[in-house]
């Protein structure tokens, strides 16, 4: 309970003060003409409730749908995995251990990729989340890039179609390991999409602005009846509309780099940690786990 009376935080406190004000002036004779008892209270609250839930629902169906897309960016991951450590074959004129790179990098490009676009949607600089899985001269390529998981899935598409002409793979398993491509680009761009639309404004405000109304009108219809009551019923109805408004607003952007997100920094370090025991790799990170009922 505490923890949701802070959550709401100072509102919360400008409105119980704000009751009492308005109760201590009733009781000292000076709201007598603005006790309107006949305030269709509970009608007006309905109304404030359809507006709230309905922004509310908008706002978590954002958030689904991005947890949706990085769900399919995680399934299309170990799909990429699983096709470039399983179908790719070396042909008798590589060099020795060129088939454990190339497939070693084109892994690595996709960790990167999830790690690069992880923090492509938050709005944050990549290096020290991609450096590991890349080059110093690939880092320096892609300081001149504007959109980095594109420019990584360039790159892959480009040793994919080497991998071709070389013989390394059939075009039957280039056009699936393409389509794999193909359904991580769909994901980003549904991802961008998400974060670069925002609620509009009017659709943000209205309900914002109803329930700031709502909370103004209801101690001067309950003064009358409730009297040194009013406080505790007000702010209680009151807490109710803030608390929900609250969670529209946290949830409308998941990729706000909030406690209020989807968990985009546990999933980018499954998909490496699945990626990179494809490979067979032993020393591997430890998976996120909550902090504080929080997962990041």
């Amino acid at each position: 309970m505490l923890l949701t009376v802070r959550y709401i935080g100072w509102p919360l406190v400008v409105l119980l003060v704000y009751d009492i004000a308005v109760v201590a002036a009733y009781k000292a004779g000076y709201l007598h003409w603005a006790a309107l008892n006949q305030i269709p209270v509970s009608l007006l609250g309905s109304v404030v409730s359809i507006l709230v839930v309905f922004r509310n629902t908008t706002s978590y169906a954002r958030w689904w749908e991005s947890r949706t897309l990085w769900g399919s960016i995680v399934n299309n991951s170990r799909s990429w995995g699983r096709q470039v450590t399983m179908t790719m074959r070396r042909p008798t004129d590589a060099e020795p251990g060129e088939a454990e790179a190339i497939k070693k990098k084109l892994i690595y490009y996709q960790v990167a990729w999830a790690h690069a676009l992880r923090q492509h949607l938050r709005r944050l600089e990549p290096w020290s989340e991609i450096e590991s899985f890349l080059s110093s001269e690939e880092i320096t390529r892609l300081r001149k890039e504007k959109n980095i998981p594109v420019a990584i899935q360039q790159w892959q598409t480009a040793i994919l179609c080497d991998a071709l002409s070389r013989g390394w793979i059939d075009s039957m398993q280039w056009r699936a390991m393409d389509e794999s491509l193909n359904d991580l680009v769909d994901a980003q761009g549904g991802a961008e999409r998400i974060k670069n639309t925002p609620m509009p404004r009017l659709y943000d405000y209205l309900p914002q602005l109803c329930v700031q109304i709502f909370c103004i009108v209801l101690p001067l219809a309950m003064g009358a009846s409730m009297g040194w009551f009013t406080p505790l019923g007000s702010a209680l109805v009151g807490f109710i509309f803030l608390a929900l408004d609250k969670i529209g607003r946290d949830l409308e952007d998941p990729f706000d780099n909030s406690i209020y997100d989807i968990p985009l920094t546990s999933i980018t370090r499954t998909i490496e940690i699945n990626l990179r025991q494809m490979l067979g790799e032993t020393d591997l990170p430890e998976a996120i786990t909550p902090v504080k009922d929080i997962l990041w």
